[in-house]
This record gives structure tokens, sequence and C-alpha cells, in this order.
């Protein structure tokens, strides 16, 4: 199943439509700011671990966490220092991960060894919209098919993978770049890939 979402002002009814699928533990793929991603609701342990198949991917690999604004990023973070918050208010929203010490609101299933998780606010209205009408954050993680191979183009990706998700969100052909992630767990900014977003604070 494909919705045509107008990313520079969405439908709020296939948004809404979105939040229902989620909550019945539904995967979605989504655009950001950078490529289209992998979604689901935090709370949905079912999606969690269906999204986990679908990646094949091993549970220390951290997922990152998509907010709508700042002051919801800490709920979840612990120990965000005045220069972080500083850089998170100058980038964000941006093509940027940010990695924090998790708060006990991030759920066990999605915590890595080292009690971190990444925090994104994609510039993009869609993937804003839909945390905004679910009222938490979506666990994410970009759709990368082989190696460092993005998809970009949201038709093809449904023709692929509309077996193993429940909707694709289409709104647009989107980058080939990865969001740049910071590491701010041990404090100081630590970079830990560089992407899209230029980091030189």
């Amino acid at each position: 199943m494909i919705f045509h979402i107008n990313e520079q002002n969405p439908q709020m009814r296939l948004v809404d439509k979105c939040i229902e699928i989620l909550k019945k533990d539904g995967i979605i793929i989504y655009p950001t700011d950078t490529v289209y991603a992998f979604g689901c609701d935090i709370e949905s342990r079912a999606a969690i671990e269906k999204l986990y198949r679908i990646k094949n991917i091993d549970r220390n690999q951290p997922l990152s966490f998509i907010f709508s604004d700042i002051s919801q990023i800490s709920d979840y973070t612990r120990n965000i220092s005045n220069n972080a918050f500083k850089i998170m208010k100058k980038t964000l929203p941006g093509p940027y991960t940010y990695i924090f010490q998790a708060s006990k609101l991030v759920p066990k299933i999605v915590l890595t060894k080292q009690k971190t998780v990444g925090v994104r606010i994609p510039d993009n209205n869609v993937a804003q919209a839909i945390v905004n009408r679910l009222g938490r954050p979506i666990l994410s993680s970009s759709l990368n098919e082989s190696g460092d191979d993005f998809s970009i183009d949201p038709e093809s990706l449904e023709l692929k993978l509309r077996n193993m998700v429940d909707v694709v969100i289409d709104s647009g052909k989107k980058i080939q770049e990865l969001s740049t992630i910071v590491d701010f767990s041990s404090g100081d900014p630590v970079i830990i890939r560089s992407g899209h977003g230029k980091f030189d604070f």
C-alpha cells in the first residue's frame, strides 16, 4: 500500500491512517530530510521485533528515535549539556543524529550495552506530522538495501517491500546521503559519521 503525502502540506487524513497502522504494530516507510526510513511505534514490542527482522541487524546495533521538538527529546535522554542543547537548537530540525545517555522512558528492547539513544528531528513536515499526531517518538532505521546503497524512489520501494511493511509514504525522491551522527553521551561531541549535515562547532 502506498500513500501519496504532500511534503509541504501533508494531508492529515492520510497521516492519521499512518497513525492507525503504527498503533496496530505496523511498520511504515516514511520520508526524512535525507533518505527514506523504516518507522514503528516505540511502544510496540511486536513492531520493534519485526523491524529488527526486516533489517536483519543485531540487537546491539542502535536505532534512532524521531522527535518533533527538542523539549520532547529531554524526556528520553539524560545529561544534556548546555553546549549540546545550544548545538541542537542551532541545527534542528536538520540532517543530524545526536547520541545521548538514555532515560528510563527508552524501551529496554532497543537499549544497547552503552545505554544510549540516537535522536533526530528531520527537517521534513511529513515525519514531524506523524510524530505530532502519534504523541510520542517513532523508532527509525534508514532504508538501505545492500551496503551503502540507499533507495530514494518510493514507488520502487513499495514494489520490493509491500510484503514486509504496511505502508510506503510517497513524498517524492530523496537525496542519497545519510544524516551526520554526533555522540554527546560522554560529554564533548564526537563525530561518528559525517553525512549530509555539516558539523563544525
